[in-house]
């Protein structure tokens, strides 16, 4: 067992203890030892002894214990007892945005509400407000939180998605010889709703007998077709119940994502797979024939490829990602496919964090990866001193920090078979005003800042945009961060003029992150044209906590492909000494 997942389950059980009202210092010591552990560096928990355990910061030989009962058996018996304690309807309110367990505590015991549509029907009638501590404001955060999650239902983020997919892919290629991902997954949306696999075979009745031989898909055979195989992906961690005549049954769960097989002849494989990876607004599009992309594509021969499809249609030819009928074409007047930023043109990553502050990997780990992976500059922003929850820097650390970095520069630099350098960064809180969290004597001493906002995200469109305009305009902001906090899925971000912000970040020179998270992709793919339009550069962040975090810039590159960002508008395509002079020319004004 990972220790990430041991982690889940300690703070999962302060969860569980703060909502049941458990003692004070119960729930400090469960909170305290997951805060510790997540911090781990190269400590692989399942591996340590009882009396090992103990000498880590948080861990008394009672916790301990507990460890070692998850590591031996796979769960913890408390949790499982608080589970049993707790309805289903009390444990999905985790979910929403806006209360945490004490207040749900205080909504299933006092008002008796154990279900989702009983919160929202007492936040509709009023009876939230009424509680003491919560009022009108926490009523509607609640309301909106779950408008939100019902408007997302079903849908998983990419990186999900994407694991998803090559798993029925790879599944589907031991039976058919042509099997490929399209839809929403190939072209590489942030949510998907549906994952949708084509399968080229002569047979579709007999395809669907062999694909209802595997036991991990289930069919919906009400919304199924001979030509379509719909249903879902059967969780593996399934359970199992004794109904009333006490015969035991397997109750199979399945994932909520809808699946989509399609099936096709061999000889239309290729028109049909080039269909599926583009949207309705890009097949509408109209060709040199007088007829529709789509038209042009059902004409297809079986030899026929998209380059020539394209070609046969008197149109440039468009990568999946960009086929969303969102201009593609007119970006090809002025750009070609060749231009499209892509990971191997990337020198650097800017926005990454070290045990400094939250990340799980020493500064040194950091570092040595990052070269070890064949780019030229790590760029370290660790939190900023208002953001206690994540151990931020204080002025005196800032300067550790910056000493820790020169050391590693000169040991990095020896023997070197090319340049690297670990830049010196911080990931600014913007506070309620629009200023950074440090006097200006301290944020002088970073090579470059980047300004995020961590707190109060409760915003109208004007705060928001106006706290925002204050740190682009802050002669210290080097990069806008994730700048509309969004969570995929989880939460929908604040609201702002993207324009306004947008123009100011070119009047000011700033550059605007695409954090590359999967749980962020933010800034949002639609509005890199915007972007590239004012001459404001982009750059692709990771936000990577462990080293391997490094991984998630492929998400991030996924979606600025979408949106059509160039290698010339990349901030961290430049080389380290394009970069170097670009923060040096900034600094002097």
């Amino acid at each position: 067992m990972s220790n990430d997942e041991i982690v889940e389950i300690l703070e999962l059980t302060t969860k569980l203890l703060e909502l049941h009202d458990a003692d004070t210092f119960k729930i400090r010591t469960y909170s305290s030892a997951a805060f510790n552990l997540s911090r781990l560096n190269d400590q692989e928990l399942a591996t340590l002894s009882t009396a090992a355990l103990t000498q880590l910061p948080g861990v008394g030989k009672s916790m301990a214990a507990k460890i070692q009962e998850i590591v031996q058996t796979g769960r913890l018996n408390e949790l499982e007892q608080l589970m049993a304690q707790t309805p289903v309807g009390v444990l999905e309110m985790f979910k929403i945005k806006g209360i945490g367990a004490k207040k749900i505590g205080t909504i299933w015991r006092q008002l008796g509400i154990d279900t989702i549509a009983g919160l929202q029907e007492a936040c509709e009638t009023g009876q939230i407000a009424k509680l003491k501590g919560f009022g009108e404001s926490t009523q509607q955060k609640i309301l909106a939180s779950m408008a939100f999650l019902q408007s997302q239902m079903g849908k998983v983020r990419m990186d999900k998605a994407a694991i998803l997919a090559e798993l029925i892919r790879d599944e589907l290629q031991k039976y058919f010889p042509n099997v490929v991902i399209t839809g929403e997954v190939a072209r590489k949306n942030e949510t998907v709703e549906t994952i949708q696999v084509l399968v080229g075979t002569e047979s579709p009745v007999a395809a669907i007998r062999q694909i209802n031989e595997i036991g991990w898909l289930l069919q919906n055979e009400k919304i199924s077709s001979p030509f379509t195989w719909r249903g879902k992906i059967v969780d593996r961690s399934t359970t199992t119940e004794l109904p009333p005549q006490g015969e035991e049954v397997e109750q199979k769960k399945t994932l909520e994502i809808q699946v989509e097989i399609v099936f096709v002849y061999p000889d239309k494989f290729e028109s049909e797979r080039f269909i599926l990876e583009s949207t309705e607004a890009h097949l509408s599009h109209p060709t040199a024939l007088g007829t529709s992309l789509l038209a042009v594509a059902y004409t297809n021969s079986r030899e026929e490829s998209a380059e020539a499809i394209y070609q046969k249609a008197g149109l440039p030819y468009v990568v999946p990602e960009m086929r969303e009928g969102l201009g593609e074409f007119e970006w090809l007047t002025q750009h070609k496919n060749e231009d499209l930023i892509t990971w191997d043109a990337l020198r650097g990553i800017l926005h990454n964090h070290s045990t400094y502050s939250d990340g799980k990997h020493s500064l040194e780990v950091m570092a040595r990866y990052c070269q070890e992976l064949g780019f030229e500059y790590l760029g370290i922003a660790d939190h900023s001193q208002t953001a206690s929850y994540a151990n931020g820097l204080r002025a005196d650390r800032v300067k550790l920090q910056h000493e820790e970095i020169d050391r590693l520069n000169q040991a990095l630099a020896t023997n070197a078979s090319k340049p690297f350098k670990i830049l010196k960064g911080i990931e600014s809180d913007i506070l309620g005003d629009g200023s950074l969290d440090y006097p200006e004597e301290v944020l002088k001493t970073f090579d470059y800042v980047v300004a995020s906002v961590h707190s109060n995200l409760t915003m109208s469109l004007e705060k928001a945009t106006g706290r925002l305009l204050a740190a682009v305009e802050n002669p210290y902001t080097t990069i806008l961060g994730h700048p509309t906090g969004r969570l995929l899925l989880a939460r929908e971000g604040y609201p702002i003029d993207h324009k306004v912000i947008i123009e100011a970040c070119a009047r000011h020179g700033v550059v605007i992150e695409i954090n590359a998270s999967p749980w962020r992709l933010d800034l949002d793919w639609r509005w890199i044209r915007y972007c590239m339009d004012k001459g404001v550069m982009l750059s692709i962040n990771p936000d990577a906590h462990q080293k391997e975090g490094y991984f998630d810039m492929h998400y991030g590159v996924n979606v600025a492909r979408k949106g059509g960002l160039t290698k010339e508008m990349t901030f961290n395509a430049l080389s380290l000494a394009e970069i170097e002079a670009y923060l040096d020319k900034r600094k002097k004004g």
